[in-house]
């Protein structure tokens, strides 16, 4: 279980808190605002970047790759990419 606060840009977990940068926080706040929803690469470029080119995309994947590993300990979420679309949070609540 993961309490993120915007605000303060931090994740934190039962074992850690981790300080975000501001680009991972706004990221991780794009996703978390509609979980199991598509984000498209298109939104989230222009939305936190200000640009949608190959290597502002390629630095968003990095950050994806990033919130994927800070994630990690908690298997009922994931970030899903969607090829040529976008990327999704995916919660199960079930457990």
């Amino acid at each position: 279980v993961y309490t993120f606060n915007s605000k303060l840009r931090s994740l934190k977990s039962e074992n850690e808190e981790r300080k975000l940068s501001p680009k991972e926080a706004q990221l991780l706040e794009l996703l978390a605002e509609t979980p199991n929803a598509l984000v498209s690469r298109e939104t989230a470029l222009k939305s936190i970047w200000g640009s949608d080119d190959y290597f502002t995309a390629r630095s968003m994947d990095v950050y994806i790759t990033k919130l994927r590993k800070y994630l990690s300990e908690d298997s009922n979420i994931s970030i899903k990419n969607i090829h040529g679309a976008g990327f999704q949070m995916l919660i199960d609540e079930d457990d």
